[in-house]
Order: C-alpha cells, then sequence, then structure tokens
C-alpha cells in the first residue's frame, strides 16, 4: 500500500498552472500506466489546509478526446482524471471527484455494497461547500478533440463539501485512505493509477492508498 504525506498549507488562489509557491512543498508523485497502450506521463501532487485539499495532475497527452461541457456528466467515458477520498474506513461511503481537460467537474459521493455501488450528486453546492477547480493546456487549444502537447488540473476539495462522512475534517497525523486515477481515450482506454493495487477497479476501495495528514 503506497503512502503520501500532505503538507499543510495556507489557501490559496487555484490557477490550473500549479505556478503557486504553496506546491513547493512537496514533490511529484508518479500516476502509473495500469492498461491500455498510450505511455503518457502523468504525476500529480496533493497538499492540504485547515478548509480542505488541493491537487494537481500533470498529464502529458496528444488530443483531448473530450465532448462534454456541463458539469455532472458522465466525465468517465473521456479523457478524465479522478480523485477518490475514504475518510473513514468503519463505512463503505467515500467521496468520488472527476475534472476533464475541459475544466468540467463531477463530484460524488459513492455507497459501495460488497461492489454494488452508485453516485449521490451533491446539495447546497455553492459557497464554502463549492469546489474550486482550472484545468490549464500546453501545446494546442482547449478545445474538444484539439491537438496538445499536454493538460493541466488543479482543484480543491473543501471539507465542508463532505460534511457526514466520519474524520472530516482531518486533524494533523490522520490517516485518510484514498487514490488518483488518469483514463485517456486517444486509442483504446488507457488507464493509470497511483496506488496501483486496485488496476482491476477504480472502486476497489479496500486497496486505496493511504493519505496522511502532515503535521
Amino acid at each position: 500500500m503506497k503512502q503520501l504525506v500532505l503538507p499543510r498549507v495556507t489557501d490559496f488562489t487555484v490557477t490550473g498552472d500549479g505556478s503557486n509557491p504553496a506546491w513547493d512543498s512537496t514533490s511529484w508523485e508518479t500516476i502509473t500506466r495500469v492498461g491500455g497502450e498510450r505511455a503518457y506521463a502523468t504525476r500529480a501532487k496533493a497538499v492540504y489546509s485547515i478548509t480542505g485539499i488541493y491537487f494537481l495532475v500533470d498529464c502529458e497527452d496528444l488530443q483531448l478526446t473530450c465532448t462534454l461541457t456541463e458539469d455532472f456528466a458522465d466525465l468517465y467515458v473521456e479523457d478524465v482524471v479522478e480523485v477518490f477520498l475514504w475518510p473513514d474506513e468503519k463505512t463503505t461511503d467515500y467521496f468520488e471527484y472527476e475534472i476533464s481537460p475541459l475544466n468540467v467537474e463531477l463530484p460524488i459521493i459513492v455507497t459501495n455494497n460488497q461492489g454494488v455501488f452508485h453516485g449521490w450528486l451533491p446539495w447546497h453546492f455553492t459557497g464554502e461547500r463549492k469546489t474550486r477547480k482550472a484545468a490549464t493546456v500546453t501545446g494546442g487549444v482547449q478545445a474538444s478533440m484539439a491537438a496538445v502537447t499536454g493538460w493541466c488540473v488543479e482543484f480543491f476539495i473543501p471539507f465542508a463539501l463532505l460534511t457526514g462522512l466520519g474524520n472530516v475534517p482531518p486533524t494533523p497525523g490522520m490517516t485518510w485512505r484514498g487514490n488518483i486515477y488518469r483514463i485517456d481515450y486517444d486509442a483504446s482506454p488507457t488507464h493509470w493509477a497511483w496506488d496501483t493495487d486496485t488496476k482491476a477497479n477504480f472502486h476497489d476501495y479496500e486497496h486505496f492508498g493511504e493519505l496522511v495528514f502532515g503535521e
């Protein structure tokens, strides 16, 4: 099981390019290809503040294979980055966040009963409960099916959005389970995972890695 220690930082503005100095407090994590044809380099960082968790994912690519432009759509059928957060191992409920190169998002709480699972959309998704997100593109334009050299997503998941799950908000030294994924559809689907124990099923929460909240 992989482990990632999240440094504690002061809240900052999400820009989509990882330019804030807060990201200098941690190193890149390799997101490993676990199936498919495309050998695109993928890497990620994560930090947290007293109000939520920040993620930065950088993806090499040749084409933005995505057409969906509305939030809450089935983003996983096109190019996407996904993050799973399982704060409390006493339950089988966890949070899933998806974001596309077009800066479209899907935040859901997943109830998973022995492999039978479904997502629930957030309620009162405003104010302190609202995510912050931005996506940028290199080597091309940020448009459906555009030729590019890569794309990057930066997003903030507020602890207020996870109200009701156990161990929320976390305290320094606490461990959550979680994982970071990517799917690309340039040819046949290619999959990447931070903790590769879940390579057969992204919803295999029992094999998520560990996210440790630093002091």
